[in-house]
């Protein structure tokens, strides 16, 4: 059972982009979901961390202002809003559920993970 992950493509600085993640044979509604992300040649990085109820929310540092996660749980679905989209964000966004009661940003406490989505910022 695998989340998916889709939404991304390119787009140019400044720009947005929304993300979706969802899964058909896994129900996260009570769980913590996050998302994280992958650039070329460097190691996968903590974007963002939403609580089950979506009341409690987390931001990596450099994408806070620009990004919000949300989470519509009727619809099994959690979301990436992207704006003003710089080059820097270029990277494969995945979707995961932590193992954890909490919202986490600890990649090791995630053990479900989607197949990632691509996002490219051009300049």
């Amino acid at each position: 059972v695998q989340l998916q992950a889709s939404g991304g493509g390119l787009v140019e600085a400044g720009g947005s982009l929304r993300l979706s993640c969802g899964s058909s044979g896994l129900t996260f509604s009570s769980d913590s979901m996050g998302w994280f992300r992958q650039a070329p040649g460097k190691e996968r990085e903590f974007v963002a961390v939403i609580s089950w109820s979506g009341r409690n929310t987390y931001y990596a540092d450099s994408v806070k202002g620009r990004f919000t996660i949300s989470r519509d749980n009727t619809k099994n679905t959690v979301y990436l809003q992207m704006n003003s989209l710089k080059p820097e964000d270029t990277a494969l966004y995945y979707c995961a559920r932590a193992t954890t009661a909490w919202p986490t940003r600890v990649e090791a406490d995630f053990g479900s993970w989607g197949q990632g989505t691509l996002v490219t910022v051009s300049s």
